[in-house]
């Protein structure tokens, strides 16, 4: 499910390792958040969040969450936005090494790390929540809008747009491109660049910077059984059923 990898420096490279797609179950986002979290105590100093080639993350598993009842889709909400806090307030850097397609859930961990390399090409990231029927949440359209700025979040929001690398780069999205083969070393030669400076600042600096991300995912103010109303709305579930059943006939 995960893939656990040391490089030199103290960086760790934590690699989604779910086949074919890296789809976000409530057992990947479980074992991601503590493997975030326990991180620094092995001794990590910064984290490359990294997928497979072209494939970062297809994002939320849909099929898996259209099993459960109301108290299961609950728990992964619950699970997933906790995921998004870990990683807005880990206490080291951690880039997200994209490495191929990030629709939807795949973006939205993107967005929370510190920087993101994406592969060059015909890869495409977005937050195409509305187009299969859901609301995205005030902390993900805090976490999009801090990157791109409130009118083009606003845009690629409502739209539910999946653009492509070059757009993703030109808009801010994301912050530099390369091979599809290169982009988790690219990652990790950034964050050591990072890590070399004086490290007392450096962090200091970075907590005072992410301050508001932090405070924005408070999950102590998520309105999470709206979120879980507005997933379970008739609507919603329509087209998230269409959306799996043609994901079946592809395959």
């Amino acid at each position: 499910m995960l893939d656990i990898l040391p490089h030199d420096g103290h960086i760790t490279e934590i690699r989604l390792a779910r086949p074919p797609v890296n789809a976000l179950d409530f057992g990947m986002l479980a074992a991601l958040r503590e493997a975030i979290a326990q991180a620094p105590a092995g001794g990590a100093r910064g984290i490359v969040l990294s997928g497979a080639q072209g494939m970062f993350s297809a994002g939320v598993d849909v099929p898996a969450l259209l099993q459960p009842d109301r108290a299961g889709v609950r728990d992964y909400w619950g699970e997933f936005f906790a995921l998004c806090a870990e990683l807005a307030r880990a206490p080291l850097p951690v880039v997200a090494a994209i490495t191929g397609h990030s629709p939807a859930g795949g973006a939205v961990l993107a967005l929370f790390c510190d920087y993101r390399v994406m592969a060059q090409g015909p890869y495409r990231i977005g937050l195409n929540e509305v187009q299969v029927g859901l609301t995205v949440p005030e902390s993900i359209q805090y976490a999009l809008r801090r990157v791109v700025g409130t009118y083009r979040a606003e845009r690629l929001l409502v739209a539910g747009a999946m653009i492509d690398a070059e757009q993703a780069l030109a808009c801010g999205f994301v912050d530099e491109l390369t091979a599809v083969e290169q982009v988790p070393t690219r990652a990790v030669h950034w964050l050591a660049e990072l890590l070399a400076l004086p490290p007392h600042a450096m962090l200091a600096t970075r907590a005072l910077a992410r301050a508001d991300l932090i405070a924005a995912t408070d999950l102590s103010k998520l309105p999470l059984d709206d979120f879980v109303d507005g997933f379970l709305h008739p609507q919603a579930q329509a087209v998230l059923q269409h959306l799996v059943a043609r994901l079946k006939n592809k395959k």
